[in-house]
């Protein structure tokens, strides 16, 4: 009679034989050709892993989270096999999972090129139609030593094997880290070896389930472990998705990211640039990117005076000692410039008369923040202070991240931080959330979730106590507040927990938005107080709160989310004047003058083009309105419409063509 367990599945507990597996337990029914992995325990496991007694056992679909992790990860080891079919001296690094799909790291002779990658995706779908499955093995430290003796890398990482093993260098989770070092072998159907690789898993069982719905992307250079003075591999990225249907949506997102690429819409439309003089990540606004920016950032600033915010103006660098009071230069050293030495001062023979300073572009602005509320006595009638700055900060980003305007080195951010009581701290979080989700809305951005970000243990200021009461009650802000909450463990700043506002674009893609921290930490660093109604003195609480995170950032993002096409209140310019000839310019400059009136950023179009010509060109530059005036416009006091999409609504009177213009600029209306 064969030994029995109990093991517990959706809730339900079941007697089974001793060797059952986790597939014999979730992998079936309907949806068992979904089920690539389970989670035993907690643990995400092979579906080959037999359970012992008490364990609880979930099934994973691919198309959840983890499942698909998995399902990319298992296409990264294929992918590494193919290269090392056609390259037999490639060296393999790390193959991480990542956001939409895997990467591969290889030390290559040679840069692979976009024939070598299409050799490669033949070989991938051959492998793929084989069947081959993925056996894990537990090996010691000397076995894989042995095993993987030609791969210097893995040899590397093995010896790393820990704790702290995981953030040796990114994705390197996959391979090693856990309690245990594994080798996961490729079986061809007879069980012979074809390939094998160190990681942790888990994977598919069958490369069968890749089907057809993976393919290569693209090549990169990258360093090992991310360290420049490392040897250079070359990184192969690739996507997969469950189904070849999938996989075909994805590209087709990716071709309309593409078309919506701010970089190129900036070049398009006149909007700004990156001149090589100035430098990697600092960007040049031309003028019709100015007034985008500047329309955004004044109705910012009237919205921020109607919610009893003050202004406040702060240097672009500081002495250093600041950054040693907030503790930026202990926890954010590296993503600053490196400090200035001013003002020494030497003698005759050399000596130093007078020793200098050193100086630092700031990278945020809240420590000079605190020193305006430090600047006098504070009661707790003033409470809550709201300072506001559109402050400019520079932050060291790596040249291998810097992107556009969503990653750059010089930046103006929204910035404000908020003093209150500890009475009135629930309160004012509540009004700051409404306060961001309704101007982001103004902007146009609808659909929103919430990410908790908390403690980092490794790296953070205060007491476990503090932080837990910051946590607790950002938490129920934000769960108050209706949108979803998503957990961000290990994501905070060192000096306290925040919410961040995720906002999803017209076409689907997640763009980190606002920030909302609590911090009882820099308050007790930089000594503030104010006299409470009992005449004591107390410390205030601070939240930091950037709207839209950074100026620069947000006009990319607004600029992808709408395709370049503005809507009428934010364009650059907001309507063309066409005349059908020189005859009819003055006409139209007579409407441009009322319009001007009213604000209204209007040109006329006085040039030697042809007609059709002139509507080709503002139509390319995406104009809301463009208002075309011919002998018999003139001669009723009218103009004609034409819109974006190429309707058109003729012979429209001069002042009810000026009204429906100002009235979709005010009440920010999409055409």
């Amino acid at each position: 009679m064969p030994a029995l367990i109990t093991v517990t599945s959706a809730g339900t507990e079941h007697r089974v034989e001793d060797g059952t597996t986790a597939a014999d337990l979730v992998a079936t029914g309907p949806q068992a050709r979904d089920v690539v992995v389970a989670r035993v325990n907690g643990e995400l496991r092979d579906l080959a892993h037999v359970l012992a007694d008490g364990d609880v056992v979930e099934p994973v679909g691919v198309q959840e989270p983890d499942g698909l992790a998995v399902l990319r990860h298992s296409a990264a080891h294929v992918l590494a096999q193919a290269v090392q079919q056609h390259f037999p001296a490639a060296k393999l690094g790390i193959g991480p999972p990542v956001r939409d799909g895997f990467y591969y790291d290889f030390d290559v002779p040679t840069p692979f090129t976009p024939e070598d990658l299409k050799t490669l995706e033949r070989t991938m779908q051959r492998i793929v139609k084989e069947g081959q499955g993925f056996r894990r093995r537990a090996v010691t430290d000397d076995e894989a030593r042995a095993e993987l003796a030609a791969e210097p890398y893995k040899l590397e990482l093995i010896g790393l094997k820990g704790p702290g093993a995981a953030d040796a260098a990114e994705g390197a989770s996959v391979e090693v880290g856990g309690g245990e070092l594994t080798i996961y072998d490729n079986l061809r159907r007879d069980g012979s070896v074809a390939w094998k690789d160190l990681c942790r898993g888990p994977h598919v069982p069958t490369t069968r389930l890749l089907g057809n719905g993976f393919t290569l992307t693209r090549t990169a250079a990258a360093y090992w472990r991310g360290n420049e003075k490392n040897p250079q591999l070359q990184r192969v990225y690739g996507t997969a998705w469950p189904t070849r249907e999938e996989l075909k949506a994805y590209q087709e997102r990716l071709a309309e990211a593409e078309r919506r690429d701010h970089r190129r819409l900036g070049s398009e439309l006149d909007l700004f640039s990156f001149p090589d003089e100035i430098g990697s990540g600092l960007a040049v606004f031309h003028p019709r990117g100015g007034v985008v920016r500047k329309v955004m950032e004044d109705y910012s600033r009237r919205r921020h005076e109607e919610s009893g915010y003050e202004f406040v103006y702060t240097p672009h660098i500081t002495k250093g000692h600041l950054f040693e009071v907030s503790g930026h230069l202990d926890w954010y050293r590296e993503g600053m410039f490196p400090a200035m030495h001013l003002d020494a001062e030497l003698g005759e023979d050399g000596t130093v008369r007078k020793p200098g300073q050193d100086y630092y572009l700031k990278p945020m602005n809240c420590p000079m923040h605190n020193l305006v509320f430090r600047s006098r006595g504070r009661s707790y009638r003033e409470l809550p202070l709201r300072l506001f700055e559109f402050g400019s900060v520079y932050r060291y980003e790596k040249s291998g991240v810097v992107h556009g305007l969503t990653r750059v080195r010089g930046m103006t951010q929204d910035d404000a931080h908020i003093y209150c009581t500890r009475e009135q701290m629930h309160a004012e979080l509540t009004g700051v959330l409404e306060f961001v989700l309704g101007l982001l809305r103004d902007y146009g951005l609808r659909d929103f979730y919430l990410e908790l970000s908390t403690k980092d243990p490794d790296k953070y200021v205060g007491s476990d106590e503090v932080w837990e009461e910051a946590t607790r009650t950002l938490q129920e802000v934000a769960t108050a507040s209706g949108l979803d909450l998503v957990p961000d463990p290990g994501g905070a700043a060192f000096y306290g927990p925040k919410i961040s506002v995720q906002a999803r674009d017209a076409i689907g893609r997640t763009w980190q938005m606002s920030t909302i921290q609590l911090d009882f930490n820099l308050p007790e660093r930089f000594g503030l107080e104010y006299t409470a109604s009992d005449g004591t003195k107390q410390r205030p609480v601070m939240i930091h709160r950037a709207l839209f995170g950074s100026i620069e950032r947000f006009f990319g993002v607004l600029t992808e989310h709408y395709a370049g096409i503005f809507p009428p209140w934010l364009a650059p310019v907001q309507v063309v004047g066409i005349p059908v000839s020189d005859a009819h310019v003055e006409h139209l400059q007579q409407v441009a003058a009322k319009l001007r009136e009213h604000r209204i950023r209007v040109e006329v179009d006085a040039s030697d083009d042809r007609m059709p010509k002139k509507i080709r060109t503002w139509t390319k530059q995406k104009v809301p309105f463009l208002l075309i005036a011919g002998e018999e416009d003139v001669a009723n006091a009218a103009v004609s419409f034409r819109f974006r999409d190429g309707s058109q609504d003729n012979g429209i009177a001069v002042d009810e063509a000026v009204r429906r213009i100002v009235d979709a600029v005010e009440q920010h209306a999409q055409v």
